[in-house]
């Protein structure tokens, strides 16, 4: 693929499932934006302090905590080199349980040091301090450990888990956020990080956040029934950061990998949340010949669904991006077959 290498980077509870944003559509945040913007050259040396500056001047525990996460994502740098550090080391001693857990404890060290002396830090670092945060704001919020997928990932080497993040509660009702990848892009290459804040990683549906998070613990799925496999998820197709803010949940098709045979529709069907029109509609379909950009005909938007389907009329094998606009949605690849 050639297209965007770059993207990325308690214990009774009562679940109610598709808890996000879409509850609060009664509430604007422009408020609490400001303010976190407001106090962004803040240090981290009296988090009380910090929190009082960011929560007081408003009224709602869902104001105060998108103060909290806003300043997070907007004043923490990620430093991607470290946690390629992390990522070798642990790929290196993943066999060797000892040394392992002396690197665990030595890491967890550097992590706080990193974020207390140059406000840069890795997902573990943001999702701490977006507890630690909340917690002394009086509003609930856990850590959550699992895996997570990005474009640039090799799910071969996704053996143990690789990303960190939050569950946090509001007015009864548990909700899930990344603030890593709702905080900018790294350059995998360069190491530069650019802050650009993705409000769709804030109180995500968890339809669409389990496509590319898979916690440990499944009960922070917040999804009713039968929870998604491993195996599902390493499948999925991959979807991007801009994903988050038109779409709701990716119903279609739910593998990254699919084989249909020339002069059939191939669909794809994803739930909005954000009003799209079908002009906005895009695909780029990539074959070892040529590059293509195509409007397919066959859209549908009905009950804030998206529904596409598209006909490869040769065999052959392809890379299919699906775009809204000039935004990068999703990435799957195609055998068409005679």
């Amino acid at each position: 693929m050639r297209i965007l290498l770059i993207h990325i980077f308690l214990f009774i509870f009562v679940f109610q499932s598709n808890a996000q944003i879409s509850d609060f559509q009664h509430i604007s945040f422009e408020k609490a934006d400001e303010i976190a913007l407001k106090y962004k050259d803040e240090t981290l040396h009296n988090l009380p302090d910090l929190v009082y500056k960011l929560t007081s001047e408003l009224e709602t525990d869902a104001e105060r905590f998108r103060a909290i996460f806003k300043w997070v994502c907007s004043s923490v740098g990620n430093d991607y080199k470290l946690y390629n550090r992390n990522k070798r080391k642990r790929q290196r001693f993943k066999n060797d349980s000892v040394r392992l857990d002396q690197w665990n404890t030595k890491f967890q060290k550097i992590v706080f040091r990193r974020l207390l002396k140059d406000r840069t830090t890795i997902c573990t670092g943001y999702a701490y301090l977006v507890k630690e945060l909340a917690n002394l704001a009086d509003i609930d919020c856990e850590m959550v450990h699992g895996y997570a997928r990005t474009s640039t990932m090799n799910i071969k080497t996704l053996d143990t888990p690789n990303h960190s993040w939050n569950a946090v509660k509001l007015n009864g009702k548990w909700y899930l956020c990344d603030p890593t990848w709702a905080s900018g892009i790294p350059n995998p290459e360069t190491y530069h990080f650019q802050f650009d804040f993705n409000s769709g990683f804030f109180l995500s549906d968890p339809k669409i956040f389990a496509v590319n998070h898979h916690p440990l613990d499944k009960k922070w799925f917040l999804l009713e029934g039968e929870k998604p496999s491993f195996q599902a998820f390493l499948d999925a197709p991959i979807i991007y950061g801009k994903a988050y803010t038109y779409f709701s949940d990716h119903s279609y098709p739910q593998k990254l990998h699919n084989e249909i045979q020339k002069n059939t529709n191939f669909n794809f069907k994803l739930e909005l949340h954000k009003e799209i029109e079908k002009d906005d509609v895009n695909l780029i379909i990539e074959s070892s010949f040529r590059e293509r950009k195509i409007y397919p005909k066959q859209i549908s938007i009905q009950n804030q669904s998206l529904s596409i389907d598209y006909k490869f009329e040769f065999a052959g094998f392809y890379d299919v991006h699906l775009y809204i606009k000039d935004d990068l949605i999703s990435t799957y690849t195609v055998e068409v077959t005679r």
